[in-house]
């Protein structure tokens, strides 16, 4: 997967302006007691990269800045409880007042964030739904003197791109700080990628790679299903042409709906290199659940675009997310992952699922020689989706499946293990949250067949496992609610309870660190899907 996020002296301040600052913060208070947002700033910036030198004072930069949710303890029980399928509230997911009003701050404290990021000049964007997230932007002079930081330039050792990010953790003065955990935007040296794979020899499709048929049959994927009526959402930090979708769909007669696009912050800029990795994600959707509306919503790869694209899937309210970009845990600030889990969470509170790539590059996801997990597929609250390579029949039904060695999975560095995964503990985890939970096709050979930037192609990689992944979720939906059942919601808990059955146990095969082995393992998880199975067994 890749991609990613992305004073020298005081302002002068009009004075009609100034006399609409709040008084409590229209005049400097050098002496005022501030306290640090722990885990905001990059660690081994002098030892992986060299400061070249200052931001420019006058370069405008965009900045979310995440709250804690109210009685964070209880937002943990809720979720445990509602994703639960052996607690009475299994599926009493709440709406989004519902989350504002139990979990999000309150207006009068959103108030006195808003009031001190004005008083420093900033400007206030977007307060989104949940009242937890508060868009801003300025000058990367205004925000040193808000967060009293300083902002310098710097070359990464590695592979010597330059990316701007803060010398020390930003503060806060003590009555904003209690109300926030992250400013994302400080930084922009991660650039999250997509989890796909290279074009490679042809095997069935044209150009190369299994066909719906084929990925459908081999999982076993009724016909009677189709995922219409389901929506899913992809989240992309580039762009597609609609025209090779439309090509894909009249070629095996899908007759799929348009996709939707949704631009957060301004979209994604033009088409790039991550074309093709977004015509992989829908098209794939379209294989497996060809009825479903997709909606696509594509953000600047930033820390602060992918907050917000997050976020702005939550406020959505689709109730399936494919992800195909993120990037080792290793490579981002602590802080910034909890902005984004505490997104996550607010969306599993709210009945949404969110299917994430686990990478490829194996059991060392950072490339580093190390052993490292990818973020978000590590987080407690998204499936993680690690790789396979499938083989079908003449027929196109499953025939053998084993572990793809570039498919990424291990144990976290960030997170605790999660309830509903201690059946499953191993000792290799160390008390940690292991990945990943489930996999499918994602070998780039056979790989997925494709349309792509005007022909036809192979793809692999855990990108494309993802939406094969999400693609159930919508199916499984369906049947749901022709069942009048609640949608699956936040997955990992029922996949987990229903301890390997509708699954594909993967036991040969190695990603690198470790081995597959009956039952969960860290290459595949608990392996890959037999629809009708699964299906069957989740709705009970």
């Amino acid at each position: 997967m890749t991609s990613r996020l992305k004073l020298v002296g005081l302002v002068a301040v009009p004075a009609l302006l100034a006399a609409a600052v709040p008084s409590a913060y229209a005049v400097a208070q050098p002496h005022t007691t501030r306290a640090a947002i722990a885990g905001d700033v990059l660690t081994g910036l002098n030892h992986d990269a060299a400061r070249t030198g200052a931001v420019s004072a006058a370069k405008r930069i965009s900045v979310a800045i995440s709250l804690t949710p109210r009685n964070d303890k209880s937002l943990d029980t809720f979720v445990a409880n509602v994703s639960n399928p052996r607690s009475s509230s299994y599926g009493h997911y709440l709406t989004k007042a519902q989350f504002a009003a139990r979990f999000g701050r309150t207006d009068a404290e959103v108030k006195q964030v808003k009031d001190f990021l004005r008083a420093q000049g900033l400007t206030v964007g977007k307060v989104h739904a949940g009242n937890l997230l508060v868009d801003a932007s300025g000058t990367a002079a205004q925000l040193e003197k808000a967060f009293g930081t300083k902002l310098s330039t710097w070359k990464d050792a590695k592979s010597g791109r330059a990316f701007y990010a803060n010398e020390t953790a930003p503060t806060l003065p003590t009555g904003i700080a209690g109300l926030v955990s992250d400013v994302t935007g400080l930084n922009n040296r991660a650039q999250l990628h997509h989890q796909g794979s290279a074009k490679v020899n042809p095997h069935n499709g044209p150009g190369g790679g299994y066909t719906p048929a084929q990925i459908k049959g081999g999982y076993n994927v009724s016909g009677t299903y189709t995922g219409s009526g389901q929506k899913i959402a992809l989240l992309e930090f580039d762009g597609f042409q609609q025209s090779n979708i439309t090509k894909y769909d009249t070629n095996y007669s899908l007759g799929s709906p348009t996709p939707t696009v949704s631009k957060v912050d301004g979209g994604s800029g033009s088409l790039g290199d991550g074309q093709v990795e977004v015509e992989l994600d829908i098209e794939v959707l379209h294989a497996i659940a060809p009825k479903a509306n997709v909606t696509v919503f594509e953000g600047p790869n930033s820390d602060a675009g992918e907050v917000d694209t997050y976020q702005a899937i939550v406020d959505s309210g689709i109730p399936t997310t494919s992800i195909s970009w993120g990037a080792s845990e290793s490579q981002r600030t602590t802080s910034n992952i909890n902005a984004v889990d505490a997104v996550f969470k607010a969306g599993a509170a709210e009945g949404l699922g969110f299917y994430a790539a686990s990478g490829d590059d194996g059991s060392d996801d950072a490339g580093d020689g190390t052993t490292t997990v990818d973020y978000p597929a590590s987080d407690p609250y998204v499936t993680g989706v690690g790789g396979t390579t499938l083989t079908v029949t003449s027929a196109n039904a499953w025939s053998k499946e084993t572990a793809w060695s570039g498919g990424g999975g291990g144990k976290s560095s960030v997170f605790k293990i999660p309830s509903w995964q201690t059946a499953v503990q191993k000792s290799a985890g160390g008390g940690y949250r292991q990945v990943p939970d489930v996999s499918a096709l994602a070998n780039p050979s056979p790989g997925v067949s494709i349309y792509s930037q005007g022909s036809w192609g192979t793809v692999g990689g855990t990108s494309a496992a993802a939406p094969e992944w999400a693609a159930f979720g919508a199916l499984y939906n369906q049947q749901a609610a022709a069942a009048g059942k609640a949608n699956l919601g936040f997955a990992n808990p029922a996949l987990y309870t229903a301890s390997g059955t509708g699954f594909h146990d993967i036991t040969s095969g190695s990603n690198g660190a470790y081995s597959a082995a009956s039952g969960w393992d860290f290459t595949t998880g608990w392996g890959s899907y037999n629809a009708a199975t699964l299906a069957t067994k989740l709705l009970g």
